[in-house]
């Protein structure tokens, strides 16, 4: 047996799927060309889970290759990607085992070609709102029942069509303008802001600016910073109209409100008319149902006032008060009677008092108590024993009533009835 055949005789080691597309996985993560990888491509199958992950497949015109980014990563993408965006991948190449599928696993994705202006819309945004040109505060009021509509868009097209028959539908009472203007390219963001100054030569009640949709170069002009500071500018309140609802330009910002198409534009412009001429009958019928209400109770009032006492016997009111009356007068008589009598018997009173048929008595009498008094004050007076020899000795201003009171050397002070004298202690006894 030659050696060929030997060989087929030894035990053939065999390994499973998953440990094959393990082993797959371990060389590609181990490969410094693959876990830093630049793709551009083209995003087709795109779906975006419930949880914020992103699964689509990169492709171009001979290749393709599948994508996942994970929620953590698609949180900082500031577009919404769709099938047929052109990106710029920057990644990394390994395997899902459970299916041997290789895919690129994406940490950063921007639109391809439009980098720069999307930084350029970033820069202008912070730059704007930094200025106060999007402060909720200084948004203008849209009036309910406007009489005349302006727009700011391109004659022709989708855009104009879509907001002329939403209008004219819903309400057809307001008149409309046209200020024709370039939508697109370079030229377009002078003809949109002199058609915006031109409008406030008109009396308008709203301004709808706007366009159809199309791709960020498309709507450039809606971005671009003298068309937002006309919009800012305006003393009309705008409606912003570009694009579709994903779109959101510059002027969606500075505008006073903000539309996701052009018909929802003029939908939010004017009100609609059928719900107007509902609205309209419901309050007719509730203002019918109160004037029947006010009518009945009204009636029903007046009814019980016909029915009344009072109206079926006049005279029997005043009648009551006229007895009333009577019996008030009777208590006013009978009050100042008694008070007079009262008055009179004090007045008789005090004139049989002594007092007044005497008064020269009371004088006497009391003439006599003074002279009592004036006696009893006299011998209380410490000068009248003064007038019988005696004397009033101090030491110190204190009256001395001891012989202990004072010293040898103590100055004395001796009250007379006529004057005073000083005097030194020489000895005590």
């Amino acid at each position: 047996m030659d050696k060929g055949c030997e060989n087929m005789d030894e035990e053939v080691k065999y390994y499973t799927v998953t440990q094959y597309n393990q082993a797959i996985k371990n060389f590609l993560d181990s490969k410094v060309e693959c876990q830093i990888v630049h793709i551009r491509a083209e995003i087709s199958n795109f779906k975006g889970h419930t949880r914020g992950h992103l699964y689509f497949t990169l492709k171009d015109e001979e290749s393709r290759i599948s994508a996942v980014m994970f929620s953590s990563s698609a949180s900082h993408l500031n577009f919404e990607p769709k099938d047929g965006d052109e990106v710029l991948i920057d990644g990394r190449i390994s395997v899902y085992v459970p299916n041997g599928g290789y895919q690129v696993y994406v940490d950063k994705m921007t639109l391809a070609g439009n980098g720069d202006l999307l930084k350029k819309f970033e820069e202008l945004k912070n730059k704007l709102f930094e200025e106060g040109l999007f402060a909720p505060e200084l948004k203008k009021p849209i009036p309910k029942f406007p009489n005349k509509i302006g727009i700011v868009t391109a004659p022709t097209g989708a855009a104009i069509r879509d907001i002329l028959s939403t209008i004219k539908r819903r309400y057809p009472l307001c008149e409309t303008i046209l200020f024709p203007s370039l939508v697109q390219g370079e030229e377009a963001k002078f003809d949109v802001v002199r058609q915006i100054e031109k409008a406030q030569e008109f009396d308008l009640d709203v301004l709808i600016v706007g366009r159809g949709g199309g791709s960020i170069e498309d709507l450039w002009a809606f971005n671009e910073e003298i068309v937002a500071r006309a919009i800012f500018a305006s003393k009309i309140p705008i409606i912003s109209a570009v694009g579709h609802e994903p779109d959101f330009t510059i002027a969606d910002f500075v505008a006073d409100l903000r539309a996701p198409t052009p018909t929802g534009a003029a939908e939010m412009a004017v009100p609609n008319m059928v719900d107007l001429i509902n609205y309209i009958r419901q309050i007719e019928i509730r203002v019918n149902a109160n004037v029947r209400n006010k009518l009945e109770h009204t009636r029903k009032s007046l009814t019980n006032l016909s029915t009344s006492y009072v109206l079926s016997n006049p005279l029997a009111s005043f009648e009551i008060k006229e007895q009333k009356l009577d019996t008030l007068i009777n208590q006013l008589r009978q009050n100042v009677n008694y008070k007079l009598e009262s008055s009179t018997t004090k007045f008789n009173n005090l004139k049989s008092k002594r007092i007044l048929l005497n008064p020269l008595d009371l004088f006497v009498k009391y003439n006599n108590t003074l002279e009592l008094v004036i006696n009893k004050l006299e011998l209380l007076n410490p000068l009248s024993v003064l007038s019988k020899g005696y004397s009033v000795t101090k030491v110190n201003n204190k009256v001395i009533t001891n012989s202990k009171d004072v010293k040898v050397s103590d100055k004395l002070n001796i009250k007379l009835l006529d004057g005073e004298i000083d005097a030194v202690v020489e000895g005590v006894k």
